[in-house]
């Protein structure tokens, strides 16, 4: 067999099937997985889509340096030092590593959910919010809301109570549960992925979000939040649930 061993041959061979029975694991086809193994490998911090400065009227930008450049940051670094060494877990994206917890080796099982959470959770955070929002959603998104909530204000009462009540750190969020969108809670950095739900919006209330310009006005930074609010990129991820 010229230019390569017999050996060579079933060595590589013999690590493609490892590879493609560890994207079945997390339900993804042999076809699919020709994307994953295309990743470039680690987890990277995203950059912001829009400047720094760019929602003064609701969160300052010392925040969003701190938010972003050290929080998000610190997120990004330590889930790459949890899946270190372990290329098939490497090459998935955060999202299916949280929606397949499961299959996370438990050594490193909770620093995934921590960190894994973190990252997702601020990737969304970041994504949903922009210079222009604010106002009301429209489309799909907008008469699902009114269908299930009665009218936008209800919904944001809701949403707000529900993220004002976090007991110490964590999230808000709006998510489609089998179709249907309902508002729920979680703590720390868990991820409603965890559970096999689709995250829309979410709010952080870690102190970190906003105790430089709101202190413990935790309300006010609620409030002021829906102001910078994207229901465009909203309204789109709905669509894609």
């Amino acid at each position: 067999m010229s230019g390569m061993s017999r050996r060579n041959v079933l060595s590589l061979a013999a690590a493609g099937a490892a590879t493609v029975a560890a994207d079945s694991l997390f339900g993804v086809s042999p076809v699919a997985a020709f994307d994953h193994h295309h990743k470039k490998a680690g987890f990277e911090l995203p950059p912001l889509p829009y400047a720094y400065d760019a929602l003064q009227k609701s969160i300052d930008e010392q925040t969003m340096h701190i938010h972003h450049d050290k929080h998000h940051q610190g997120y990004v670094n330590k889930l790459n030092a949890a899946v270190e060494g372990m290329p098939e877990l490497q090459k998935h994206s955060v999202e299916d590593l949280l929606r397949n917890i499961d299959q996370v080796p438990k050594k490193i099982r909770q620093d995934v959910i921590n960190n894994g959470g973190g990252h997702a959770n601020h990737t969304l955070f970041w994504e949903v919010m922009g210079p222009n929002g604010g106002g009301e959603p429209t489309g799909k998104l907008g008469q699902a809301i009114k269908k299930q909530f009665k009218s936008f204000s209800n919904f944001r009462d809701e949403f707000a109570s529900n993220a004002g009540s976090v007991f110490g750190s964590g999230w808000g969020w709006l998510i489609v549960d089998d179709g249907k969108l309902k508002i729920v809670k979680t703590s720390n950095q868990d991820s409603p992925l965890l559970k096999g739900k689709t995250p829309l919006l979410g709010l952080d209330v870690w102190e970190h979000a906003y105790y430089l310009k709101y202190q413990n006005r935790r309300p006010d930074y609620i409030q002021a939040w829906f102001n910078v609010v994207n229901w465009e990129n909203v309204g789109k991820r709905y669509e894609q649930a």
